[in-house]
């Protein structure tokens, strides 16, 4: 929303409230200043209807009263715009504060920070102690990633953005046109599942991956947003959370931490070597590659060219 629409509609919405009784059209084009600056009659009257229709679905509620000469007149009832109160119970409390002390490292702390403080002082108990209620840990969500605060108000406001993204297979990134749906950490890292309009497809990205600036487009979503948002489940069954298959696999002694996680078995071979055996599932040669050569595939013959080929791709760009 522009900044001056935004302060026109603050400016009714301040004088709707504010009044003791209707205010006609007249008296509300004299109060605010660009309504003044409107010029025609015809040009108000469009202007304010519109502004009228926001207000209203934004959510306040706006009378039409006619006075007893027959002008129409408009207010907005303090008692009828008034929100209830807010009653929270200790597991509702702690649950908010917890929510809020989540997110004190990511650039959402300003705005975590002042919800708690606006809620404890419509009544929110104080004295709850968050860790008390969901035990000892004090969880944090790590946002290093440039990209997150755009994506996340593209996401919000429904806008579609451009990137250029380097997948782990590319030497090189290659611009992406997407419609944002949602954000997701998993495993530490962040993800944008959104849809790809150049390749007419749901897909998911790695925000680690995003390189430069994320841009935004004008325009409405060409793809229906889905109810729910599959990230997690997507980033896990190419991380072989899924797996049905085992691969067996050469790792250098002192690499490769989170394959060693994913392990079965693990047995020295020495000379620096080890051999694992790891659950094997969709997307694990392009997990694989990103290790580069620390990585030697032995078993299954597939999964070992697929690996061998994503390579090459590489080396050729």
């Amino acid at each position: 929303m522009a900044i001056a629409k935004a302060e026109r509609l603050m400016n009714l919405a301040l004088c709707l409230l504010g009044t003791r009784r209707p205010l006609s059209k007249r008296e509300l084009r004299e109060s605010i200043e660009a309504y003044l600056e409107a010029g025609s009659d015809d040009s108000f009257n469009r202007m304010f209807e519109r502004d009228k229709d926001d207000l209203r679905e934004l959510g306040l509620v706006i009378e039409t009263v006619e006075n007893l000469d027959g002008d129409v007149g408009y207010l907005a009832r303090r008692d009828s715009n008034r929100l209830p109160a807010i009653t929270l119970d200790a597991e509702e409390a702690a649950a908010l504060g917890l929510a809020a002390k989540v997110w004190q490292q990511a650039r959402l702390a300003g705005a975590a920070s002042g919800a708690l403080q606006k809620l404890r002082a419509a009544g929110l108990p104080e004295d709850v102690d968050p860790y008390e209620a969901h035990g000892a840990l004090e969880p944090r969500i790590p946002v290093h990633e440039a990209a997150f605060e755009p994506l996340m108000l593209a996401c919000r406001d429904r806008r579609p953005v451009v990137f250029d993204y380097r997948k782990a297979t590319a030497a090189r990134p290659e611009p992406r046109h997407v419609e944002p749906w949602a954000l997701e950490c998993w495993r530490g890292h962040w993800y944008l599942a959104g849809w790809d309009r150049d390749r007419g497809a749901e897909r998911v990205f790695r925000l680690s991956r995003i390189t430069g600036k994320v841009r935004s487009r004008s325009g409405r979503f060409t793809a229906e947003v889905p109810d729910v948002v599959t990230v997690r489940e997507t980033v896990a069954s190419w991380a072989g959370e899924t797996a049905d298959r085992s691969a067996l696999i050469r790792l250098r002694t002192d690499a490769g931490y989170p394959l060693r996680a994913k392990a079965t078995s693990v047995r020295e071979l020495g000379d620096g070597w080890d051999e694992l055996e790891i659950p094997y599932g969709h997307g694990l040669d392009a997990w694989l590659v990103e290790f580069g050569p620390d990585v030697v595939v032995l078993e299954p013959a597939e999964l070992r060219a697929d690996v061998v080929d994503r390579l090459r791709a590489v080396a050729k760009g």
